[in-house]
């Protein structure tokens, strides 16, 4: 029997997966109409306030929620592809062609990733440090050693976070010689290189070397869906793994945890909640059959890069700002409060872009890179 099949349901897909991309979506979504921004302003002086927090990235040392959405979304695509490239093994495609078809995605995930952040009211500038740009390396380390053991696959996860530490460490580059600082890191010094400028706020582009660790630890889990007897306790067993290694390094002082960087410590401790996440989100979905009023997110999900595309490219220049538009004008007829109608837009921006995917779901629409 198909390790995927729930008996109660008798349906083959993978709801949980559906659900994870769903749910990371949607907070997207929200982010992208500046719902988060208006919450924080709303609920100052309120117990409320340290909790919008949590939907914002820590600037350096430390984690919060909204760090573990990147991790999440990359550890989702190493799942996604596992299923896809087994499918492809069970119809007799060749690795050839498969290795096209990763190509020609990851391809696809570099363009969009970089046409996204491309076009700045100053001009054209290149970025690699989004999540696509990153993707599409990952993806393609994850696709390569797919076939191999799984503890062929865990050395190059350790070598990898090695590399990393490597480079960052004692690479000694004047002015790019401290490691876990700001504006002097070595990765820092790869943004001159590779984009001719460092990102203010820290993001550098070669975070793709230790989040790869993300994509095939995901890829890992996809194995172990269609494979495997034992799945959630061989989950939450790494998932355990990965927190204590992750937040002892960062503890210990050895390495601190910092998203913006992607320390090791960082994509440990991220790559744990990763784990205990789905793990729970599987069982509960997939094993005890919880299928219930779960359409609202599996719609997205299952439409989730086109969704993300739309708000980052069409929604951000143009779309979000014509809802404003009309949404607060609408607000000032009835005399809202300034705060209430910006929270009230970002609702309305929301709901037209859920539409959107509800539009395609019905009619059997699914974008695919």
């Amino acid at each position: 029997m198909n390790p995927l099949v729930n008996p109660a349901t008798n349906s083959s897909r993978l709801l949980s997966l559906d659900f994870m991309r769903g749910l990371i979506m949607i907070f997207l979504a929200l982010e992208s109409t500046g719902l988060y921004e208006h919450v924080y302003i709303a609920s100052m002086g309120t117990p409320f306030h340290g909790l919008s927090m949590q939907f914002f990235h820590h600037p350096w040392h430390g984690l919060r929620f909204w760090d573990l959405i990147q991790p999440g979304f990359m550890y989702m695509a190493g799942i996604s592809m596992a299923l896809s490239v087994s499918k492809q093994e069970k119809t007799g495609l060749p690795w050839k062609d498969s290795f096209r078809k990763i190509l020609r995605r990851c391809a696809l995930l570099f363009f969009w990733g970089v046409l996204n952040y491309a076009v700045t009211p100053t001009g054209l500038e290149l970025a690699l440090s989004n999540v696509l740009t990153q993707l599409a390396f990952t993806i393609l380390i994850a696709f390569l050693i797919f076939r191999w053991p799984f503890m062929a696959q865990l050395a190059v996860c350790i070598g990898l976070l090695l590399v990393r530490e490597a480079l960052y460490r004692y690479t000694h580059i004047p002015g790019f010689d401290q490691p876990f600082t700001n504006q002097h890191n070595f990765g820092n010094y790869m943004e001159l290189v590779l984009v001719k400028r460092i990102n203010p706020e820290g993001w550098v582009s070669i975070n793709w070397i230790p989040t790869a660790v993300h994509t095939i630890a995901g890829a890992l889990t996809g194995k172990l869906l269609l494979n495997g007897k034992e799945k959630i306790k061989p989950m939450l067993f790494w998932a355990a793994v990965c927190l204590v290694l992750g937040y002892g390094l960062d503890l210990s002082g050895i390495t601190p945890i910092i998203k913006r960087i992607a320390t090791s410590s960082f994509t440990l401790v991220s790559l744990g909640y990763c784990l205990a996440g789905f793990a729970l989100s599987y069982y509960w979905i997939d094993v005890l059959g919880y299928r219930n009023r779960l359409k609202f997110f599996t719609i997205v999900g299952m439409n989730s890069i086109f969704i993300y595309l739309f708000f980052e490219i069409v929604g951000s220049r143009w779309f979000n700002s014509y809802v404003i538009a009309i949404s607060g004008g609408i607000m000032k007829w009835v005399n809202t409060p300034p705060i209430w109608s910006a929270v009230i837009s970002s609702l309305c921006i929301f709901a037209l872009e859920w539409g959107l995917c509800y539009f395609l779901y019905r009619k059997k629409i699914f974008f695919r890179l």
